[in-house]
């Protein structure tokens, strides 16, 4: 079974799009979604509209909580902040009381799905260290554990040894007896320098892991943030891929 893998689509349209046909080349059987649909962009309601119709397992991001008032949004920075309150403003009364039902996190067979740690997800740690990624594996309930939160690939693997490491390979085989914490980096807004969308594909038969990177329309999605009075730095960082 093929199973793709979403996260931190924020309300880029166009990005999603682009997602949604790559998968569809790669004949995913599941498609799951790893949190944060709304925020920074200009269509959450058209990106709610689309993952519902097509996604297996959905779990909340910090955006989405945000927009629905069930994460205190005094946190987030002045532009992520101005974007949260724009969006609470568009968003329909159905698609809100849908974001308001994700849950934290899912399990499906032995891989488990959150979007910021598996300790404490409504806190929004971020996995970018050791320390973090120590905690991490240390409160995971199964061997693979898929998040995102930080826009930015990473795979941190836990030996036989106990050892961890981080991998920043786009391609690695998942052994039975090795645990795993990938992050499959972002579909709306990338932050690790490379302004493609990023989404996950892990092959259960095979147990391999590949990040797929996917070019899409930019300068729409641009366009739109600017049409809708969003803060222009939402728009031209997507170009930088940060």
């Amino acid at each position: 079974m093929k199973i793709a893998l979403l996260s931190d689509i924020h309300s880029n349209l166009e990005a999603f799009h682009a997602v949604k046909n790559s998968i569809g080349t790669h004949g995913a059987d599941k498609i799951i979604f790893i949190g944060d649909v709304v925020g920074y962009g200009a269509n959450p309601n058209e990106c709610i509209e689309l993952l519902r119709g097509m996604t297996d397992i959905m779990v909340a991001g910090n955006h989405d909580f945000a927009a629905v008032g069930k994460t205190d949004i005094s946190y987030f920075n002045p532009n992520a902040r101005d974007a949260l309150l724009w969006t609470t403003h568009e968003l329909t009364r159905e698609n809100t009381l849908f974001l308001s039902s994700l849950p934290l996190h899912g399990v499906m067979d032995d891989i488990f799905f959150v979007h910021s740690t598996p300790y404490h997800p409504e806190l929004w740690d971020y996995v970018l260290s050791m320390a973090a990624a120590v905690r991490s594996f240390a409160d995971c309930p199964t061997p693979l554990c898929f998040i995102g939160h930080s826009h930015s690939p990473v795979i941190f693997v836990k030996d036989r040894a106990n050892k961890i490491s981080a991998e920043m390979t786009s391609t690695i085989p998942v052994k039975k007896d090795v645990r795993y914490i990938i992050n499959i980096g972002s579909v709306g807004q990338p932050r690790d320098g490379n302004p493609l969308s990023s989404y996950g594909l892990y092959d259960t038969e095979t147990r391999k892991y590949t990040l797929i990177r996917v070019p899409y329309d930019m300068q729409t999605a641009q366009q739109k943030i600017l049409a809708a009075g969003l803060p222009r730095f939402l728009a031209e960082r997507l170009s930088l891929g940060h």
